[in-house]
Formats: C-alpha cells, sequence, structure tokens
C-alpha cells in the first residue's frame, strides 16, 4: 500500500478533525431553533457527541437557547418499531426547573426527568449512565468539575447511544483541554441577547453568533 493510499485512508475517518473542511463532516444534527447558529453548526446541534456550554455565571440565557431543542425533542412520537417517546434528563441544575413555565415554551414536561446529585463527583457519572442507557434522547449536565477521563468518557457515551449531550461548565475551564466535538463560550450581550463564541467546532471555523433573548 502506498503512502499516498495510507494518508488518504486517515484523512478519510471520520474522527480526524479537518478543520474548515465541512464537507467532509457527516453527522446528526438537531436544529437549534436560531438560523445564524444553524449555520455556524453546520446544520444545528450535533447528536452522539459532546458539546460544551462554558459560562461565566448562570442565568445568560443558556436555557432559553436550549429551549427550542428541548420542545422538539418531548415532542417526538414513537418510531415506526412502536418504541416510546424516550426521556430529557436534567442532571444538577442550578435551579429547580419551573414547570408551568417550561409548559408555556411548549415543553412536554412529561418527558422531563431531573436528576438531583449529592456531589458534583456523581454529576458526570450520572451523565455517562443517563447517554448509555438508551432511554434519554438528551442529558444535560451542570458540572464544577474539570475530569479529562471522565469527559471523554461521556463522548464515547454519547456515540454509543446516539444522543444529544450538553455539558454546562464554569468558563474558567476554557482553556482546559476537553474531548468535546464543540465548545461554546455563552455569554449575556446587552445589544443582542445571546453572544455565543464557538472556539472549537469539529468540521468548522471559530466564529461568533448573537441571538436575540
Amino acid at each position: 500500500m502506498s503512502k499516498r493510499h495510507r494518508l488518504r485512508q486517515l484523512l478519510d475517518n471520520p474522527h480526524i478533525w479537518r478543520a474548515g473542511d465541512s464537507r467532509r463532516c457527516s453527522r446528526s444534527t438537531l436544529a437549534t431553533g436560531f438560523t445564524a447558529l444553524d449555520e455556524a453548526l453546520a446544520g444545528g446541534w450535533p447528536v452522539g457527541t459532546l458539546v460544551e456550554l462554558l459560562l461565566d455565571h448562570h442565568g445568560v440565557g443558556e436555557l432559553r437557547l436550549l429551549m427550542p431543542a428541548i420542545m422538539t425533542l418531548t415532542d417526538r412520537q414513537s418510531d415506526t418499531a412502536g418504541m416510546p417517546p424516550q426521556w430529557i434528563a436534567l442532571i444538577a441544575p442550578p435551579y429547580i426547573p419551573y414547570a408551568p413555565a417550561l409548559a408555556d415554551q411548549g415543553v412536554n414536561i412529561s418527558r422531563l426527568l431531573v436528576v438531583h446529585c449529592r456531589r458534583q463527583t456523581d454529576v458526570l457519572w450520572a451523565m455517562e449512565q443517563a447517554l448509555c442507557s438508551g432511554t434519554c434522547a438528551a442529558a444535560l449536565a451542570w458540572s464544577e468539575e474539570s475530569d479529562n477521563n471522565s469527559l471523554r468518557r461521556l463522548q464515547l457515551a454519547a456515540e454509543k447511544g446516539q444522543s444529544w449531550a450538553i455539558l454546562f461548565r464554569p468558563s474558567r475551564f476554557r482553556r482546559s483541554r476537553s474531548p468535546a466535538a464543540v465548545r461554546i463560550h455563552l455569554r449575556a450581550d446587552p445589544s443582542t441577547g445571546i453572544s455565543a463564541h464557538i472556539f472549537k467546532n469539529r468540521g468548522g471555523l471559530p466564529r461568533t453568533v448573537f441571538m436575540p433573548a
């Protein structure tokens, strides 16, 4: 086998990140509900991989940003094989989700599963179990921990379960290494609502997207 052929095989591996070459990035996506963000993410939130949302503090509009996708997932009916709708797991949210407000947003709250963790070390473990379970269409977790081995397991679990995996972490971890395919720094923007700086995007280039509150 020639060196050129071996190089081509390597470059054709879907796990190799070729920055800016979105034509070679084939992945399932979930529409974000925001046209500019869908375009920046090559179709929407990637499914079957880990996405990190890094925050300076809670309440910058992160849940409003995810609400259209959550509504879509909770509204899905059984598939042709007769499988029941799956859960949306909210793991260690900083505040108790307010059910009437979620329902007003069009979320089917009967499909939400809230998991409380006594210790921070349990958060990433609980998220891994949810992703591997086969019963969760999505797992959203809030973590203060920095554990690269656990993050790698989350990435593998998301691939295995083909689930939407969102991990909220403090922005101080922005310079830390992470296996997440997409990493976004979210900030409140007084003029637009939310500023999303996509500084890691497998299959695309870094960019900043501004969205209304």
